[in-house]
């Protein structure tokens, strides 16, 4: 039961992602590269999940923003698709016991390492593409510096992941 409430109150913390903005694909196949790779060096979870919940992140953008190319518009279309691409990701991991695994969870309190990372790191990617859009559109529609929707919404995941790790070694 404890499991369900803590999968509850993430997915309901995670509804407000429903503009659309196109996240470059770099970003993505940059964060999906991350969770690779950091699974495959033996990575804490609370790392990992970060860039996993950066990597939802990227998807629901790039769903939505692929849905409406198509006209596919509908009232609730980022909730939707933001509960679909979340409930796609964490259902498999809790039933094949990657996520709610008693050894895995931060102190006493019961929060499962990668469904917190998966949290901290889907707000973390959100707010800084959010902060691009912004800075972009007070600069006439125009970048700061080359690649800068590369780097803002992939530079809170790295910071985070230094920080995650000295936390946790």
């Amino acid at each position: 039961m404890k499991k369900i409430k803590i999968l509850t109150i993430a997915l309901l913390s995670l509804l407000f992602f429903n503009q659309v903005y196109a996240v470059c694909p770099i970003c993505t196949v940059a964060v999906g590269a991350g969770v690779g790779l950091s699974r495959w060096l033996g990575i804490d979870d609370s790392i990992i999940g970060l860039w996993i919940g950066g990597l939802i992140v990227s998807m629901i953008v790039w769903t939505i923003a692929w849905l409406k190319s198509k006209n596919i518009s509908f009232k609730g279309l980022g909730l939707i698709t933001t509960i679909s691409w979340y409930l796609l990701t964490i259902i498999p991991l809790y039933f094949m016991d990657i996520i709610g695994h008693p050894l895995n969870s931060l102190c006493n309190c019961g929060l499962d390492k990668l469904l917190m990372g998966v949290i901290v790191g889907s707000l973390g990617f959100w707010f800084a593409a959010e902060w691009y859009f912004y800075l972009k559109e007070k600069n006439n529609g125009r970048a700061y510096f080359p690649f800068q929707k590369v780097v803002m919404p992939i530079s809170p995941l790295v910071i985070m992941s230094i920080i995650f790790y000295l936390i946790t070694r």
